[in-house]
């Protein structure tokens, strides 16, 4: 098990938990905040749940790429206004884009290490 990997999926999935999360407790009040955060919630989690249980899993590009939508989504869903919906979503995005790019480029130079 490559633990650096495995630490990178438990922080991608509770920053798809906290986005999940959201809509139910302190970002109740935006309801154009719903259904993004759900759904950009759910992918990090079941994408990391995936990779958590061993099976293979989205790469951490796939990951960093839901924490980047995560992160531009209170601008394109217009949600921007809402302060506890649009931090929730700009901080769990960029937690997961940081943890998963930094994880793709470790295991990126550990492959061409052992090449």
């Amino acid at each position: 098990m490559d633990l650096t990997k495995s630490w990178a999926d438990v922080v991608a999935f509770l920053a798809g938990a906290a986005a999940v999360l959201a809509p139910f407790f302190w970002a109740s009040a935006a309801s154009d905040a719903t259904q993004p955060l759900l759904l950009l919630g759910a992918l990090l989690l079941v994408s990391a749940l995936w990779s958590l249980l061993g099976a293979g899993g989205a790469s951490s590009w796939v990951t960093a790429a839901f924490g980047a939508l995560l992160v531009v989504s209170p601008w394109a869903f217009g949600f921007d206004g809402s302060a506890a919906a649009a931090w929730t979503a700009w901080i769990a995005g960029a937690v997961t884009v940081i943890v998963g790019l930094w994880t793709a480029t470790q295991t990126r130079s550990r492959v061409l290490t052992n090449a």
